[in-house]
């Protein structure tokens, strides 16, 4: 039974509670040895909530009662990581695993020892990085982009396995300790979650990873609490110094203060040993209370890995088993044609329920209607369906055995299913042989669908980055007929119907307002923003980035000839073909890239030159949109290589910077012609070297390699990008 605390004074209770509710969630999450029970819990916890209510100048951010939820957050910030957070590459069978542990022990030198590389499950969530300075909770970012994430501590504070305050328990808490782990809905809680949604008419949630992600991006801290996420760590991000010397021992140190790590880790020497842990693991992953979808097998020592280095995405020091996905048998009821942003018409499975791999699956995609005519699926028909990577459920097959005489065949739209505009087969001879078909494209681009899809991709965060304006709010206002919003630009006439989308469902002025905030400053997000946002064929992100670097404007972009938009492919053609495309069989001297070559160039100039991009360019021009490029260097500006300290030099970036941003930094090295890495070789030419730089510093100047502090960047960086 709970102690009223009638013999304490209140503040004394408040402190005594708030150490025996920290102490038994540590004792469960971390020390998996509970010390009470849930009921009495939930009883100490009330009466801590309430005690607190009486003594507001007694809040601690740190109190268990946080755990329970708080004010909703306005919307989401994006910070960048002190240490990028990589994926790890996967591998799906016993070949690939003894090949991987070939390769790395032929690097490594030494015996090997007999922890010389761990295996660690594999927990199907969400990645995110926790930090901690002096021990207190900072922040908690999603992977993002591996460079940067968003700011997700509202709904982290609410994990009871994960500590607002280490506890050191006899443990030095280090200044700096970034721990990177999985949150992952139970399986026992999604149940109950299910459940509970049933009973209210609600759909459930589809699967624990996707509805993990959902509620750690959902603004209101509290549905996160209701659904009582789990978390386990697996990894390191920014650390002090000489914390630890390898896995395990970093598990060791971070559970010895508090922290929930996985209780199945094993070490092994060698590929025997891996792949027996991985035998074992395939069966008893099945006994947990959460998802996994293979075994993580990783070099143990830190010192170690860093010799393997990485590549531009992966450590060499890890790979990942995946197990081979499960299937299942359930009922093809019909089938949905859904129009994706470019027009490709994709078929869309409606089953009978099934459960697969841990998650009830009702949908599932058919590839395309070639697979189709070659699988003869037939509506009715017993199908085979199984899930790649344990995530995408796909139909295998049809089990021909079980077929009534009532299956019909799948007919494929001969026009759009949702414009009822012109379809187009390709390839064009498929329409012969169905069997031959890879894609089915509706070719209107005032196809309804197309343009929903394309409203989204517009308004997302790597294109225009519209506050407040996300696929909901798109929906919400286009069921509405007197708010227009069929085109990019009808996007920038919103502020004209303000009272009016104040009057949707779901919104309301503050909403509008953020809006309405966020659309405006999209105007002047630039070229490279609005050319990543538009979806055209081949220009993505990197691609608009490189074109804004070379063409000061759109109007520069469209004048140009279809040569112009390929310069360095120019160097590697022939005399005869330069001559014809240019006058003039000359190589050019320094060409610039733009991110397109010989194939890709003449298909982005004809959308270009396309009625429907003039009309885009001019109706985003005449909304105040801005067109000129922020990024142009011009090309009396644009060093040659070797006549400047950065340009078609290798920079890599380490430690905490005062006056930069990574991200930002990084786009300001490559437009003065740098190249940027993630990972120390011998290639490298300059090591940006921050507070705090770690390992990174260390195997530069093993390598010789230049380094440079933050007075020596910002000494050799141009006035026009140094920070005001």
């Amino acid at each position: 039974m709970a102690n009223t605390g009638a013999t304490q004074d209140e503040p004394a209770r408040i402190a005594d509670l708030r150490d025996r509710l920290t102490r038994a969630n540590r004792a469960y999450y971390a020390d998996a040895d509970p010390i009470m029970s849930d009921t009495e819990f939930d009883l100490l916890l009330k009466e801590l909530a309430d005690l607190e209510a009486r003594h507001p100048d007694l809040a601690d951010p740190a109190s268990p009662t946080v755990r329970v939820g708080g004010d909703p957050i306005e919307g989401f910030v994006t910070r960048p990581h002190a240490a990028r957070m990589m994926s790890i590459d996967n591998t799906y069978n016993e070949a690939e695993v003894r090949a991987w542990v070939e390769r790395v022990t032929k690097t490594l030198t030494g015996k090997a020892e007999a922890d010389r590389f761990v295996c660690d499950p594999k927990v199907d969530g969400v990645a995110v990085s926790l930090r901690y300075e002096r021990g207190e909770l900072i922040y908690a970012l999603t992977r993002g982009d591996g460079t940067s994430g968003d700011d997700v501590t509202h709904a982290a504070r609410t994990v009871r396995a994960i500590p607002l305050r280490l506890d050191a328990d006899g443990d030095d808490v280090p200044d700096v300790l970034e721990i990177r782990g999985e949150l992952f809905i139970p399986l026992s809680e999604f149940g109950r979650i299910n459940r509970e949604r049933a009973e209210a008419g609600e759909a459930p949630l589809m699967n624990p990873r996707n509805a993990t992600a959902g509620t750690i991006k959902m603004l209101d801290p509290t549905v996160a609490a209701e659904r009582k996420l789990g978390f386990v760590a697996h990894g390191r991000g920014e650390v002090d110094d000489g914390f630890a010397e390898s896995f395990t021992d970093l598990m060791a140190r971070i559970r010895a203060l508090g922290v929930a790590v996985s209780p199945m880790t094993t070490t092994v020497r060698d590929a025997d040993g891996v792949l027996e842990a991985i035998e074992a693991f395939a069966d008893a992953r099945h006994d947990l209370d959460y998802l996994t979808d293979g075994m993580v097998v990783r070099v143990n020592r830190f010192e170690q890995q860093d010799s393997l280095g990485v590549t531009s995405k992966s450590p060499r020091w890890a790979i990942a088993y995946k197990y081979a996905a499960e299937r299942a048998h359930t009922v093809l009821l019909g089938v949905e044609h859904q129009v994706g942003k470019t027009g490709k018409i994709t078929p869309r499975a409606t089953m009978e329920p099934v459960l697969l791999a841990g998650t009830t699956v009702q949908h599932a995609t058919l590839h395309n209607y070639g697979q189709i005519a070659q699988k003869d699926i037939r509506i009715g028909d017993t199908v085979e369906i199984e899930k790649a990577g344990e995530i995408i459920p796909y139909v295998l097959g049809v089990v021909t055995a079980a077929r009534g005489n009532g299956a019909t065949k799948i007919i494929p739209p001969s026009v759009c299913p949702t414009c009822g505009g012109v379809v187009e087969v390709e390839p064009p001879e498929a329409a012969d042989d169905p069997s031959l078909e890879t894609t089915r494209r509706c070719v209107n681009p005032e196809c309804p669908a197309q343009v929903r899809e394309k409203l989204v991709w517009f308004v997302g965060r790597r294109q225009m980055d519209i506050d407040g304006l996300g696929e909901k709010t798109i929906d919400l206002i286009r069921e509405c007929e007197d708010i227009p919003l069929e085109h990019f630009a009808d996007i920038f006439a919103l502020h004209e119907h303000d009272d009016a989308l104040q009057e949707l469902e779901g919104l309301g002025a503050k909403s509008v307002q953020v809006m309405l905030e966020g659309i405006e400053a999209a105007k002047s997000r630039g070229m490279a923003r609005v050319l990543a946002g538009l979806g055209i064929h081949h220009v993505g992100e990197s691609t608009a980035k490189a074109l804004a670097r070379v063409f000061p404007s759109i109007d520069a972009l469209l004048d140009a000839e279809a040569w112009q938009l390929m310069p360095r492919a120019l160097n590697s053609m022939s005399q005869a073909e330069r001559e014809r495309l240019t006058g003039s069989s000359a190589k050019l001297e320094d060409p610039p890239d733009t991110g397109l070559g010989a194939l890709t160039a003449p298909i982005v100039h004809d959308y270009l030159h396309s009625k429907a991009a003039q009309d885009t360019f001019d109706r985003l021009r005449d909304a105040g949109v801005d067109l000129a490029s922020s990024d142009y260097v011009d090309p009396e500006d644009r060093p040659a290589e070797g006549d400047s300290v950065f340009a078609g030099r290798k920079f890599v970036m380490t430690g905490s910077l005062e006056h930069f941003e990574r991200g930002a930094l990084k786009d300001v090295l490559e437009s003065l012609g740098a190249k940027v890495s993630g990972s120390v070789s011998k290639n490298t030419d300059v090591v940006v070297a921050g507070e705090k730089a770690g390992s990174k510093l260390d195997r530069a100047e093993s390598l010789g390699i230049e380094i440079w502090d933050e007075a020596r960047l910002l000494e050799e960086l141009p006035a026009e990008h140094r920070p005001g």
